[in-house]
């Protein structure tokens, strides 16, 4: 089971745009799809799917956050024609931020935030998909510190190779991180600082789901991650970088999963009203105590 899941959060668009990208992307599939009731946000489409093997969750849960291409995905192709496939598809009605075409790191590449708002990084290279987090603003010159802390906070982590901007490349800070790759819990991440005029940053729109097998697991990165205190709802936490989490428990997916409406309604009822999840609290929700 992969660790960390990417979680896309839409307006009214998630099965949509879900069932768009399992059907451009190869070796891709919806695994799961149910409606959580009665929440703040009205009845929550809340769908789980593979894109190239690769676990996403998405929900559509209102207007509230916008997608920006703050965190993108990096999509390696087996060839140039694949990645022209790929990039008709995901253009059509979206933003090019970056123009298909030969670049020094890839024979073909392109970058584009799709009509959903998804951003996604196309190139030449090994069939995988990699999240990008790109560090503006406020934080843009912290990816190194980023990198270091996420990687001391999960477990299987290690800092890659870190390439820093030289001199004259302004207006980016000599010596902050060009581009950056590490390791969480076996996953490769990429990270980037950019001083340019950006008008987006992090937000909760794409935030990154860390599955729990205890509750002593949920407590440490809770208790390592969390910076914005008042960012803390429904296992939702915002780190000091501005970084959305979810710290999840798996036994509420299968309680989730497993239960009748009823048992369902109660666990939801139960997780709304907490900021870190309580497993022994979601249990007792579940079995109606």
């Amino acid at each position: 089971m992969q660790k960390i899941v990417p979680h896309l959060w839409f307006n009214t668009q998630a099965k949509e745009a879900t069932t768009f990208y399992t059907s451009l992307f190869p070796n891709s599939r919806i695994t799961a799809a149910k409606v959580i009731k009665d929440t703040p946000s009205g009845d929550c489409d809340i769908l789980s799917f593979e894109l190239m093997g690769y676990e996403f969750m998405s929900i559509s849960a209102g207007p509230y956050f916008t997608l920006n291409p703050s965190i993108s995905f990096m999509v390696g192709c087996e060839g140039a024609d694949e990645v022209s496939r790929l990039w008709s598809a995901l253009a059509e009605g979206g933003k090019v931020l970056m123009e298909l075409g030969a670049y020094p790191w890839s024979e073909q590449y392109g970058w584009v935030q799709d009509r959903f708002g998804v951003s996604w990084q196309l190139a030449v290279g090994k069939p995988s998909i990699v999240p990008s987090l790109m560090f503006t603003g406020d934080a843009a010159g912290k990816a190194e510190d980023a990198i270091r802390h996420y990687t001391s906070v999960l477990p299987d982590s290690k800092v890659g190779d870190i390439m820093p901007y030289g001199a004259g490349e302004e207006p980016s800070v000599e010596g902050t991180v060009k581009y950056g790759t590490f390791t969480l819990a076996g996953q490769e991440f990429v990270a980037m600082d950019s001083a340019g005029p950006h008008d987006f940053g992090f937000n909760e729109a794409v935030s990154l789901v860390v599955r729990c097998e205890t509750q002593e697991e949920i407590d440490q990165y809770w208790e390592k991650l969390s910076a914005v205190p008042e960012s803390e709802q429904c296992g939702w936490l915002k780190d000091q970088f501005g970084v959305s989490w979810q710290i999840i428990p798996t036994a509420m997916d299968r309680m989730m999963r497993e239960g009748d409406a009823e048992a369902a309604g109660r666990v939801t009822q139960a997780f709304l009203g907490m900021k870190k999840f309580d497993i022994a609290a979601l249990e007792a929700a579940y079995q109606g105590k």
